[in-house]
């Protein structure tokens, strides 16, 4: 199927490494040029020299930290004019509702809710002018069912999908769509991270905990970066026109939902 995004170009958030950069591969080989961000420069520009040479597209990098204001003027600096925003951010550290205080709040809106938020304003009225644009934000499956000891990314990507809900009936009579992406667990640093503190608490291997997670899923495994960038691909294809302001599940069935 051709998604008609030869010629493109794309910002794509922390794409060094999982989703983030599945996404970017996806694009790419699509023949979308690309402005690839993430904080560690080597992990980035590796990225950027495989994508430039196997698909022959350009490749922009910035190394920055897009959860800062001086990162989020850097990034939108060398991105004006694009034609497609993928929004991506780690998610903050869990734990219980009694650990957090104020403070972890602001850091978690600022990473998860605030910073999409920014790229959103920055870039929609370029794609709005054009009357074509592709907005995907990489959020979570915890918007749809709240995960406990997730609570800081809980509060934060919900609000991001108010906005969302809002903002994307509003810019799509300009041909410009919002759309987020909600994964579940797929096989990333995320992940890794998540399992190790299963380890370390319950006193098993990593192998053990993995193995119980996916004991959890349906399809019984993690999902991948490439079957996550696919459907992102997708979502800013030509194809996914009336595709406005839907929460996406990629979780293989682990949330439990009719609707």
């Amino acid at each position: 199927m051709d998604l008609g995004l030869k010629g493109k170009r794309a910002l794509v958030c922390a794409s060094s490494k999982g989703l983030g950069l599945g996404c970017a591969e996806a694009l790419a080989a699509e023949g979308v040029d690309l402005v690839m961000n993430a904080r560690g420069p080597d992990a980035l520009e590796v990225q950027a020299d495989r994508l430039r040479a196997e698909h022959g597209v350009e490749v922009q990098t910035v190394a920055c930290d897009v959860t800062t204001p001086d990162g989020q003027a850097q990034v939108i600096e060398v991105a004006q004019g694009v034609d497609i925003l993928v929004t991506n951010a780690g998610g903050p550290p869990p734990g219980l509702w009694s650990d957090w205080d104020r403070e972890d709040f602001i850091k978690a809106l600022d990473a998860n809710m605030l910073t999409p938020i920014a790229f959103m304003k920055a870039l929609l009225p370029s794609m709005m002018d054009k009357g074509w644009g592709r907005v995907v934000n990489i959020t979570s499956q915890s918007v749809r069912a709240p995960i406990a000891v997730l609570g800081l990314s809980n509060a934060a990507r919900t609000g991001l999908t108010g906005y969302v809900a809002g903002t994307a009936r509003q810019v799509a009579p300009y041909g410009v769509t919002i759309n987020n992406l909600l994964p579940g667990i797929h096989a990333t640093d995320r992940a890794d991270s998540l399992d190790a503190g299963v380890s370390a608490q319950k006193g098993i291997s990593l192998d053990e905990a993995r193995a119980e997670r996916a004991a959890t899923i349906p399809a019984r495994r993690y999902g991948t970066r490439q079957e996550f960038g696919a459907t992102c691909a997708f979502l800013c294809s030509q194809h996914a026109g009336f595709i406005v302001g839907q929460n996406i599940l990629l979780d293989g069935g682990a949330t439990n939902l009719t609707m």
